[in-house]
């Protein structure tokens, strides 16, 4: 997994410090104001909180700190190779897809990003909130990112509405001013953010199931018109069925599927296909 070259980014800083806000609120507020920081409930609710913020920390550091997949100066497709049948051409002329800004054959599935200047492994997007594009190497660890991210909003959420209808506790310290300007900007903040990465994360899941990014999502709503209109049926080449799916985007291993780790991933430049999953299944049969 390489590394890259941060450079400063506000909309990343912006993440940082709302990731930050809403950590502390949560902690020092909503839980201390509803069970008391000391009490078991607290402490429960502190651990479990503060467990889910440290792995959306940690997933979202990795995603903005891989390269997402560079294609090797001396890749040449191997058009020879049997055993992975399909080679992506050009839709104009029929010849090997070929990067003229980056001077090399395109292995499937890349794409040229406009914004980082080079082409990518498995290009999803470029997210500016990570200041990276999503691809290859850093595509699961974005996924769970998302994951984390959603659930620490929710939960926060939750903690944030018990704490206001509990009534335990008195404004006696004068400072009710400043705990209402806390959940005013905490409730702007977490209601659009728990909405937005909610359907941000059922977009990926419905990418995942279906081994698509959302270029290929695309490519391949533009493919399916073009199939019905010549009387053909477009099927995803690389749709191995959503178990297979699964295993192929989050490792072979469900105890590691929310796990930030992306060891099972290969070199990026050779994909299963469902030509040869298929074939290989009639065989095993």
């Amino acid at each position: 997994m390489k590394k890259r070259i941060l450079r400063f980014s506000l909309p990343v800083s912006v993440v940082v410090l709302v990731i930050a806000y809403i950590y502390c609120s949560t902690v020092f507020v909503f839980i201390e104001r509803w069970f008391g920081l000391m009490t078991s409930p607290g402490i429960m609710n502190t651990v479990v909180f503060t467990s889910i913020a440290l792995m959306c920390v940690f997933s979202y550091s990795i995603s903005l700190f891989t390269d997402p997949g560079r294609v090797p100066s001396t890749y040449v497709p191997d058009i020879e190779d049997s055993e992975y049948p399909i080679h992506e051409i050009k839709r104009k002329g029929g010849d090997l897809r070929y990067c003229q800004k980056c001077s090399h054959y395109k292995p499937p599935r890349v794409h040229h990003c406009r914004v980082c200047q080079r082409c990518v492994l498995r290009m999803d997007h470029h997210c500016i909130w990570i200041n990276n594009c999503v691809g290859h190497a850093n595509y699961k660890v974005f996924f769970i990112f998302v994951i984390y991210a959603v659930i620490a909003c929710i939960y926060s959420l939750v903690l944030l509405v018990g704490s206001l209808t509990n009534d335990s506790q008195k404004d006696e310290d004068g400072s009710g001013s400043t705990l209402r300007t806390i959940y005013v900007v905490s409730g702007l903040l977490l209601v659009p953010l728990s909405v937005a990465l909610s359907v941000l994360l059922g977009w990926h899941i419905y990418l995942v199931l279906q081994n698509k990014t959302t270029i290929e999502y695309h490519e391949g709503v533009r493919a399916m018109w073009l199939a019905e209109k010549g009387g053909d049926v477009y099927a995803h080449p690389y749709d191995l069925g959503a178990f297979e799916n699964l295993t192929t985007v989050l490792g072979p291993s469900i105890c590691c599927w929310i796990c930030p780790t992306s060891g099972h991933i290969g070199s990026g430049l050779r994909f299963r296909t469902a030509y040869k999953y298929s074939a290989t299944a009639s065989l095993s049969k």
